[in-house]
């Protein structure tokens, strides 16, 4: 099955992917895991969610695209010229925050369970400060990881960090995990009821 075949993109996704290869910015979400976290939103009326890691605004627009009126997205990354990107073509999207900060910093800030989904694009709230993200998702909530299949744009050293945060998760009492060979390798966690 062709999948890609099936989706029909975000309206904004062009023109984002446009700069991003403007930018020459390699670290985008590839558009499986875009559908997948649009569905994800999609469940979630009303929600309340979470993007560490906003990049150039790719799977910002996948999530804005599943989510209904009354949903809220907030958006935390550290580098401001390519979330500038995200800004500009989202600036009258009311659902939308976008935040310049580090998302440690950001996530010690959030009350627990206070997130119907997270998606940890980015090394903080995945390789570091997992703790932290896993605490803000609610009860029945969902927390998301992606490129955990080899990257070409992964630093030295970076491979061996995979199988340890795969251990991690699936040692998560409070979770249930599925581990995907998909995509770019995606991890979807549920918080389990009564858990947070």
């Amino acid at each position: 099955m062709d999948e890609l075949a099936y989706l029909h993109p975000p309206p904004a996704l062009a023109r984002i992917l446009e700069r991003t290869a403007e930018l020459e910015f390699h670290m985008a979400s590839e558009g499986r895991t875009g559908a997948l976290l649009r569905t994800l939103a999609a469940s979630k009326p009303a929600g309340r969610f979470l993007e560490l890691g906003t990049g150039t605004g790719v799977a910002t627009a996948w999530l804005l695209d599943g989510m209904d009126s009354a949903s809220e997205l907030i958006s935390v990354d550290v580098d401001s010229s390519v979330q500038e990107v995200a800004h500009e073509v989202f600036s009258g999207d009311v659902r939308l925050t976008l935040i310049t900060e580090d998302a440690i910093a950001f996530l010690k800030r959030q009350p627990a369970g206070s997130f119907d989904l997270v998606f940890a694009d980015a090394m903080a709230g995945k390789y570091e400060g997992l703790d932290e993200a896993l605490r803000v998702v609610k009860a029945g909530g969902f927390y998301v990881v992606d490129d955990m299949l080899p990257q070409s744009n992964w630093p030295d050293g970076h491979a061996a960090k995979v199988p340890a945060l795969m251990a991690s998760l699936a040692a998560q009492a409070g979770f249930v995990i599925a581990p995907m060979a998909w995509a770019s390798g995606v991890v979807l966690a549920v918080r389990k009821p009564n858990q947070v």
